[in-house]
């Protein structure tokens, strides 16, 4: 049997990461291009501005596995000046795995000494040490606030994946180290990838402009087929498995509303221009993903989200094999309808993107090296702590069945991380259930 199960591609794989005696703990406060991809990238970098009095732009990868390797192939690429120059894993293994790998996708613009590759918990710690500028955070969302508040006290510049949290008080975390990240002129860049996707910007432009008029409703669908499954070493104790396996436990992931329904999430929430739902009910359960293996989350929600103005988002997700799978907004105004990842609108007025479509994932990158680049920080801090809130609205309104209120939800207590995280023993696995589970009884 193979360490790594998978059914259908991971929207998001990053890497968290055998065993290092002298970094076993975590305290909780520490711790492709297409040419006319290429063609844009030249248009933003005037080589006479330099990084820190430098051509050379160093990054440092916290998390090494598919999205985080990804998300240093996109950075180096949308900057022929950027090197690799540090990198962080959680176990030694994975560490080793991670650097050949990285070698042979990065050619010459991989530049990691091995005093600048670290293992361990902490080893976000020692990387934040070295003279890196840019730091790509893609380690598992549970771990995101202590890695953002360590990273913009460093004076790093930051591109994180979502979510940036999976409770309340993460979020808020992750708002106050935004919101120092702007006082120290450091870039922030979200990995929301749809943002920075020009056929979707392009559609949301048409949209707020009206040409599908007032917006009544919007339709989220994201429903896909099962992910990955690590199997276990002979040296992983059941922290180690959880943080392995780190889409199946709440605590790591937020559960798939929140780690992957977040892109649908905030493209409603982009809609709404940025403005919050007041409140949110809804579904979901554990239907095919029963097994022990499968942890604590669930594998399918439905949601309702209700906005002040009396506008609705109705939100259906799902992770199972064998079925119907559809990824796409569907937004209904009073003059047409528009459908945002095929970039089209139909009705009275109309339209269809026709212009370039570079990698989005490649263009988040172009935007965070521009701004390093000409000294304009770019901070998405914003929109990344709703969007991200929004889904673990979602979340609680389906574990519990109540209405969850957004006002409630923002100052909720709500914290799922564990205090201490060492290798050992690991929280304890209770699935939610509506009807005995109580959000609201929590505030």
């Amino acid at each position: 049997m193979t360490s790594e199960r998978k059914s259908s591609p991971a929207s998001s794989t990053p890497s968290t990461t055998s065993p290092n005696p002298t970094s076993s703990r975590l305290g909780r406060r520490s711790f492709v291009a297409t040419s006319a991809a290429a063609g844009i990238a030249s248009s933003f970098f005037n080589r006479s501005v330099h990084a820190q009095g430098s051509d050379i732009i160093k990054v440092g990868l916290v998390g090494a596995g598919g999205r985080g390797t990804g998300a240093a192939k996109d950075a180096m690429t949308a900057d022929s000046g950027c090197r690799l120059t540090a990198v962080a894993e959680v176990t030694d293994d994975r560490l080793a795995a991670a650097r050949n790998n990285l070698k042979r996708t990065l050619g010459e613009q991989y530049a990691v000494p091995d005093d600048q590759a670290f293992s361990g918990l902490d080893a976000i710690d020692k990387l934040l040490q070295t003279d890196i500028n840019v730091v790509l955070l893609t380690t598992p969302p549970g771990f995101r606030p202590m890695h953002m508040e360590a990273a913009v006290a460093a004076g790093k510049h930051i591109f994180c994946e979502k979510p940036i949290a999976v409770d309340p008080v993460g979020v808020r975390r992750v708002m106050a180290a935004s919101e120092a990240a702007k006082a120290k002129g450091l870039s922030l860049v979200s990995g929301l990838c749809w943002r920075y996707d020009l056929g979707v910007k392009a559609t949301m432009e048409q949209i707020h402009s009206g040409k599908i008029g007032e917006l009544i409703s919007v339709q989220e669908n994201y429903l896909a087929g099962t992910l990955w499954i690590r199997e276990p070493k002979d040296y992983w104790t059941p922290m180690h498995n959880q943080v392995m396996n780190w889409l199946y436990y709440r605590w790591l992931s937020g559960d798939h509303i929140v780690e992957q329904f977040i892109h649908s999430l905030d493209k409603s929430m982009w809609l709404h221009h940025d403005v919050p739902p007041v409140l949110a009910y809804g579904m979901g359960g554990r239907q095919v993903r029963t097994e022990p293996e499968y942890g604590d989350i669930y594998d399918h929600f439905y949601v309702v989200y209700e906005w002040a103005d009396g506008t609705r988002t109705y939100a259906a997700t799902r992770q199972m094999p064998n079925c119907f799978n559809e990824t796409e907004d569907f937004v209904y105004g009073t003059k047409g309808t528009a459908k945002v990842l095929a970039n089209e609108i139909t009705g009275e007025n109309p339209w269809k993107y026709k212009g370039e479509k570079p990698s989005m994932y490649y263009l988040e990158h172009v935007a965070l090296m521009k701004s390093i680049r000409e000294g304009k920080p770019l901070n998405n801090g914003d929109y990344m702590c709703k969007s991200t809130l929004m889904a673990i609205m979602g979340r609680e309104a389906a574990y519990s069945g109540e209405v969850i209120r957004w006002d409630d939800l923002k100052d909720s207590k709500m914290s799922l991380v564990p205090d201490k995280i060492e290798w050992g023993d690991a929280p304890a696995v209770e699935v939610r259930q509506p009807g005995s589970y109580s959000f609201n009884k929590t505030l």
